[in-house]
């Protein structure tokens, strides 16, 4: 039978609201009595706290309480995977913006001038901005236990071997800019205490069950008293997996009894919280004369910054993905995530893959260029099929569409017709066009080791229809409409009947983080596993009502049929009213653990991944010659999505991840010297616009049906983004024959690359 919902482009459930206004989002929210939270943060990148003063603060009329690290009850640091950042700084500060000391104040000005009152004394260390000097034995250290978070090393076969089959060798440095999240809503919320003494937060985040539990340590105070609302969320990306500003507004609400709200501006959220790690990333490739792979030796130097964050994990993931989707025999794979004072690298769409994905598929361009190669066939010689081993050592198990995905690319019009879009422009002799291809692969969900589940609640209520309740978040990718398409399709009761609760510690039970890819997956596969038990139930009461066995009754379109012809029926409705006088309506809760692959890769923490996903893109540029910009004017994506939940959902995280990934290859790169952001607002860090997008982006799913997944749904939230620059920058060089080895290939870096191609320089 055909499905009804699963598959149709259901109107987003929360479209109306959000267009209107009448969202209120964690930066909308009032109280009564409500006071206003600023937080002092250090103005060097590196330095010990001598003394700090907060008198005159104290003494500022308006002020209701002013807070340092005595104030901290509990443990005095967060952090994912490691608590090393502190909530409020004792004895030394990292970076340019860790939090000193924090205000409450009846106006958000007095709280900004009572800050600027805080005298802290500081004594300067030396900076450790550069990423290879941080390594060095003699290096001024970050942290007490040196500045290397952590050291990954993987290998396979031979690499000597490997490179002894090679006929050709190419060795090439690549390197990747740090990129900021920009989400729509930046850091923001309220903290309150409420009357019985318990504290709820609220706050946009990717898991407000961690949140809690992170808060619970730093406040010393039981997590059954805290409550963490995180939904809905301005736009995450990564950029609030971390805790931001909810341990100093609790703390200041604790302190106060009164409500308290932050807001970050613009600059403050460009200026001081984490970014996309910036990678300095060497590979060795080796292949025969027919194009066939045989080695590959991979280094990777990522600057994680102050902070561990999630530094290991990113790396990690980095490195399992640095020789793509592709048959290697012999791999030597290495990687360093490196402290710095260079801000904080964190959590960013595609964790680490995308910086591999430029480096690997700009070497395959190179490649294929030098063995005379069509780019697509090289990549269709040395594809991974399911059952082959991965470049790390394990193998895969679950399908990837990776053929697939290199057929719909093969056979878009923008590929097949490359000649005719870079015929040249007589009436702009000076523009240049050409096209450019790339794929990626990614894992989905945390990998091996860690936990990894979904677990949603499905309530009947008095009226028939039901609460769907998910720990999973809406971060603005349209779970909430997911969720309910997969609640209706499993229930079989119409969608307008179905209510989503999300991302509230306090409403919906603990589904895991919205982050690798995993809410889909996870939270929809629990989803259907309740409704399945729910409909169990429904058809046990329904045969109460009708008097027949439980296993004649039909469930379909929000009604029980004892019999085909439908003569002998009971709505939902009138089950519910049954249901209540018997014990109450059934409430029931689906426990999904994804399936994790069979052995660990020994001193890789989290590899290698189960499932995964597969996207492949072709871009199409423009380069003006004259002046060095470069402007993407189509793409093509093609994703491996299994079964596509709502097409249209599909097509927004498809374009969304396609143009923010034309941002990461041409324009976005914060730049930070000698510890201080030097582009902190719009103005000066560039992301495209919509003048700035594609004229057209064709997404082309390829639908499996993954067997372990809802209605065999697969994740694709990050994989959109993750083949776009090195798309773009093999179009670059097809268009103007100049290689791209540093991204973003700004209109100076291109510029300075032309010049370099005209003097004959290589």
């Amino acid at each position: 039978m055909a499905a009804k919902y699963v598959g149709r482009n259901i109107p987003r459930l929360d479209a109306y609201d959000k267009v209107t206004g009448a969202t209120k989002y964690m930066s909308d929210l009032t109280y009564d009595g409500m006071l206003w939270g600023e937080i002092l943060r250090s103005p060097y990148p590196h330095a010990l706290i001598k003394s700090i003063d907060t008198s005159k603060a104290e003494a500022l009329d308006g002020v209701a309480a002013v807070i340092t690290w005595k104030d901290v009850p509990g443990l005095n640091g967060f952090g994912i995977a490691i608590q090393d950042q502190p909530v409020l700084c004792r004895e030394k500060v990292r970076y340019i913006g860790d939090a000193v000391a924090a205000v409450a104040a009846v106006t958000q000005d007095i709280a900004k001038k009572a800050a600027a009152l805080i005298e802290v004394e500081y004594q300067p260390l030396p900076i450790v901005d550069d990423l290879f000097a941080a390594v060095l034995p003699d290096a001024p250290k970050v942290h007490e236990e040196g500045n290397i978070l952590v050291h990954t090393e993987m290998s396979k076969g031979s690499i000597d071997e490997g490179f002894a089959d090679a006929d050709l060798i190419i060795e090439n440095t690549y390197h990747t800019g740090r990129q900021e999240h920009v989400f729509l809503e930046t850091q923001g919320g309220a903290a309150l205490v409420e009357e019985d003494g318990s504290l709820t937060v609220y706050a946009g985040s990717h898991y407000p069950h961690r949140d809690r539990l992170q808060l619970s340590r730093c406040l010393d105070m039981p997590e059954e008293r805290i409550r963490v609302v995180s939904s809905p969320v301005g736009g995450a990306f990564g950029g609030k997996d971390e805790l931001t500003i909810q341990p100093v507004m609790a703390l200041l609400a604790l302190k106060t009894g009164r409500p308290v709200k932050m807001v970050m501006s613009r600059e403050e959220s460009i200026k001081f919280y984490w970014k996309r790690h910036p990678m300095s990333l060497t590979y060795r490739t080796g292949v025969k004369s027919d194009g066939t792979l045989t080695a590959n030796d991979v280094l990777v130097y990522a600057d994680t910054g102050a902070y561990a964050s999630l530094g290991a994990a990113i790396l990690n993931l980095a490195l399992e993905s640095c020789c793509g989707l592709y048959r290697i025999p012999h791999t030597h794979i290495e990687g360093y995530s490196v402290y710095t004072n260079n801000g904080i690298s964190g959590a960013f769409r595609g964790f680490g893959v995308p910086q591999v994905t430029f480096a690997m598929e700009s070497q395959l361009d190179i490649i294929a260029e030098r063995l005379g190669i069509d780019p697509i066939a090289l990549r269709r010689k040395n594809i991974l099929k399911k059952g082959e081993e991965s470049p790390i050592g394990h193998h895969i198990t679950t399908d990837v569409e990776s053929e697939a995905v290199l057929d719909a690319m093969e056979n878009s019009d923008l590929w097949k017709h490359r000649d005719k879009f870079k015929a040249e422009d007589t009436k702009r002799p000076w523009i240049k066009s050409g096209v450019g291809a790339a794929l990626s692969w990614q894992g989905m969900g945390l990998g091996v080791g860690l936990p990894d589940y979904g677990d949603a609640i499905v309530e009947m209520n008095d009226s028939g229809g039901f609460t769907v309740r998910v720990g999973c978040v809406e971060i603005g990718q349209g779970a909430m409409t997911v969720y309910a398409q997969i609640a209706a399709e499993a229930l079989k009761f119409p969608i307008e009947g179905i209510r989503v609760v999300v991302g509230d510690t306090g409403n919906a039970p603990d589904a895991g983080p919205t982050t690798a890819s995993r809410a889909t997956y996870a939270g929809g596969k629990a989803i259907a596993l309740a409704a399945e038990d729910m409909n169990s139930k429904i058809a046990v009461l329904a045969s109460r009502i009708m008097n027949v066995p439980a296993e004649k009754i039909v469930l379909e379109d929000g009604r029980a049929c004892a019999d085909q012809d439908g003569s002998k029926t009971s709505d939902y409705e009138e089950i519910a009213r049954y249901a209540a006088c018997n014990g109450g309506v059934p409430v029931c809760e689906g426990h999904f653990d994804m399936p994790t692959a069979d052995k660990a890769i020994e001193g890789a923490f989290g590899l290698p991944h189960h499932i995964y996903s597969c996207c492949g893109q072709v871009a199409a540029v423009e380069v003006d010659t004259l002046t060095g910009q470069a402007a993407v004017t189509d793409g093509v994506v093609s994703v491996d999505a299994g079964t596509v939940i709502n097409k249209a959902g599909m097509e927004g995280q498809s374009e969304g991840g396609f143009v923010m990934g034309c941002g990461y290859a041409l324009t976005e790169d914060l730049m930070i010297k000698n510890g201080a952001v030097v582009n902190p607002n719009l103005s000066t860090y560039i992301i495209p616009t919509a003048k700035d997008s594609p004229r057209t982006i064709e997404t082309i799913p390829v639908t499996n049906y993954e067997t372990t997944g809802p209605f065999g749904a697969k994740g694709i939230g990050e994989i959109g983004m993750v083949p776009t620059a090195p798309a773009v920058t093999n179009a670059i060089h097809d268009a103007a024959g100049i290689r791209v080895y540093s991204i973003p290939a700004t209109s100076e870096r291109i510029y300075e690359l032309l010049k370099r191609k005209e003097g004959g320089i290589k």
